[in-house]
């Protein structure tokens, strides 16, 4: 993100106010817009001086130009280690990246191998992207991603065999049911294991916690740019395991948000669709029709799943360990990067 780059200014922190949820989600929608994909290399360093221009005082005002530099850079570079996110594992890409692999899942008539292997797929698809945009403040190691990696797959291939084996044997339901809940079977496994993969992944900031920051009024900015210092060189107040908690529940909570409508809606649409006479006479089409569902849901839901709370959570410091109370900032609030 754009607090990464050298420079003593900071830029307004969004076009949108965060406060509302509306505002969050045209500010995802922003940093999740896939034309950032196409930038380039050449792009992205020519968005990033023109930031690093503004932080340094050369240029005065904010401008369309910048705005749009300042998307590129928080949609490409991570928060804490102001490197570049692999292409795939950014939230820009997650529709792309999870197309083939959710188009895999919903296939009708999945039988338990495929089942597995798309399960698999998609929870190694999972690791990478959590991994990629996890809170950098507190360090996993390899073991841990291993560990975490093969508790979720296990997880997410039980719960997906488990109901494609109760769901037939049912008795009391009618085959049109049976043929529904069949179709979300893959949002159970999806759903839970995500949820899961989210909270195994990130389970270190838990045990060790997560940076907070004092939030910073008008004056304490002023004083320090008077300083010749940026906000980002704001000392930590401490990793608190409260916060890391809280970090890593609402985000777990959004990726369970992101899965509902891009798992549950385009299966029960194509199950309708396939009653047409159109596709059952051109069934060739099922494919390309399953995609752009899937496509289209994801590029809907993603903005107002992950707008859900806000990247950058702000909460009272009395709220967290012994040690940050009386130590927030202005209106004794502390702030710190949910990650997403």
């Amino acid at each position: 993100m754009s607090s990464s780059l050298p420079g003593k200014r900071e830029l307004p922190e969004s076009q949108y106010d965060l406060t509302t949820y509306w505002g969050r989600v045209k500010q995802t929608a922003a940093i999740t817009d896939p034309r950032t994909l196409f930038v380039g290399k050449h792009g992205l360093e020519q968005a990033k001086q023109l930031v690093v221009a503004y932080k340094q005082d050369e240029i005065a005002d904010m401008s369309p130009a910048l705005w749009n530099a300042k998307k590129i850079v928080d949609s490409t570079i991570h928060p804490d280690t102001g490197e570049t996110v692999l292409l795939p594992f950014r939230m820009s890409c997650f529709a792309l990246t999870n197309l083939v692999v959710t188009a895999g899942m919903l296939t009708p008539g999945l039988k338990n191998t495929g089942t597995v292997l798309w399960q698999i797929t998609n929870q190694s698809v999972n690791v990478a992207i959590n991994a990629a945009n996890a809170n950098k403040s507190t360090p996993l190691s390899w073991s841990k991603v291993a560990q975490s990696y093969f508790l979720a797959v296990g997880a997410s291939c039980s719960v997906a065999v488990g109901l494609n084996s109760l769901v037939p044997r049912l008795r009391r339901v009618s085959p049109a049911t049976k043929a529904v809940l069949g179709r979300l079977v893959p949002f159970a496994a999806v759903a839970s294991a995500g949820m899961l993969n989210v909270f195994l992944m990130r389970g270190e900031e838990m045990r060790t916690g997560i940076d907070v920051y004092p939030v910073l009024s008008e004056a304490d900015k002023a004083a320090l740019a008077a300083a010749g210092k940026a906000e980002g060189e704001v000392a930590s107040l401490g990793k608190s395991r409260k916060a890391a908690t809280l970090a890593v529940s609402e985000t777990a909570l959004s990726r369970a948000l992101n899965s509902s409508p891009i798992m549950v809606v385009p299966p029960l649409i194509l199950m309708r669709l396939q009653r047409t006479e159109w596709l059952r006479k051109n069934p060739r089409y099922t494919l390309p029709v399953n995609l752009t569902l899937i496509l289209g849901m994801s590029y809907l839901a993603l903005p107002f799943a992950l707008a859900a709370f806000p990247q950058r959570q702000k909460i009272s410091a009395e709220s967290l360990e012994d040690e940050f109370h009386g130590r927030g900032g202005e209106g004794g609030l502390v702030v710190f990067n949910r990650g997403i």
